[in-house]
């Protein structure tokens, strides 16, 4: 009998900068207070980077050296590794290979996805497609991103909200059922003027009026924004369940994209689930836009036993949605 293959994550690693940026510093720099900062969105502090010429790869270099460490793997045994970002170090070349180069991954198929705050798991559901196929064995997916580097300190409706981190997870083929067990990706243009970089690409390249005009930074239109993250976010999650026949009683943890407390309250309700069984670390990092999916699996890693069924969901720019189900491939090392 033949079992059908699944992609399963058989390790899971992290790295956060050492700088943290608390409520009480972002006082100081624009009008807020850490009363108001907290009960809107959980955020206590938020982890950035420092330090010339270092970007995204950095970050994302660092929890992939820890991945191939945990899981024992050789930089030449990787068959493949995508890097979710919207904050490349460059356009080109991309984040991944660079990456690759920083932890000696050579020869290797690399490349960037960008899908805002659902990158990772946009990037997950291409690995798990190589992995299924037969065509690779261990795939890399990498969520990071340097949000400190777009956005305006002087704004004060989104410098609260961003900070700046790197996950990593393995994908190896499994045929005992674990994994990977579904996904759903979807996306819907109309909403990219609600949460954009407007300035630095093809329609708006640098020039002194688009940095005058601070076209550079991330701009969103927070209601609408808010709207839309509560309700997609909720119905993708109660849609995954429901078409795998799943009820909060078979979660064993939600994982969700960390933007704000309240949206991720609103997707356990719907999903008939109690806080604890909601992975949760925004008080610490805020949202580190790609990352925050995997260094949430990262913090809660020991938490974890094979067989637990995880939801993870996502919302982002674009706009775009996702949720995946995942059977949890390993007990605690």
């Amino acid at each position: 009998m033949t079992h059908k293959i699944n992609a399963a994550i058989t390790g899971v690693a992290g790295y956060v900068p050492d700088y943290v940026l608390t409520n009480e510093e972002l006082e100081k720099l624009v009008e807020t207070n850490d009363e108001w900062i907290t009960s809107r969105t959980g955020i206590k502090e938020r982890r950035i980077l420092k330090g010339e010429g270092l970007g995204t790869s950095y970050m994302g270099a660092k929890a992939v050296t820890d991945l191939l460490k945990k899981t024992n793997t050789k930089p030449e045994e990787v068959d493949l590794l995508i890097c979710a970002t919207v904050t490349p170090d460059y356009f080109f070349p991309s984040c991944a290979n660079l990456i690759c180069k920083s932890v000696g991954i050579r020869e290797t198929a690399s490349f960037d996805l960008a899908a805002a705050c659902s990158g990772f798991l946009n990037a997950l559901g291409t690995g798990t497609a190589f992995i299924e196929s037969g065509r690779y064995k261990k795939v890399i997916i990498v969520g990071a991103d340097k949000m400190s580097a777009i956005v305006d300190y002087a704004d004060r409706t989104t410098c609260i909200l961003f900070g700046d981190g790197a996950g990593a997870v393995m994908l190896e083929p499994t045929e005992d059922g674990t994994g990977v067990q579904d996904f759903i990706l979807k996306s819907d243009g109309e909403g990219c003027e609600s949460l954009m970089q407007k300035g630095g690409g093809s329609a708006y390249p640098p020039t002194h009026e688009t940095i005058d005009q601070k076209l550079h930074y991330i701009r969103q239109e927070g209601q609408s924004v808010f709207k839309f993250a509560v309700t997609r976010m909720a119905d993708i999650s109660a849609e995954i369940m429901e078409r795998n026949y799943l009820t909060g009683d078979d979660i064993a943890f939600l994982v969700p994209h960390q933007a704000n407390k309240r949206i991720i309250d609103a997707t356990a309700n719907r999903m008939n689930i109690g806080e604890d069984k909601v992975m949760l670390n925004i008080q610490r990092y805020g949202n580190t836009t790609a990352a925050t999916i995997p260094l949430c699996l990262w913090d809660y890693e020991n938490q974890l036993k094979k067989g637990d069924n995880l939801i993870l969901a996502a919302f982002g720019g674009g706009f775009t949605w996702a949720s995946a189900y995942v059977k949890w491939a390993y007990d605690p090392k």
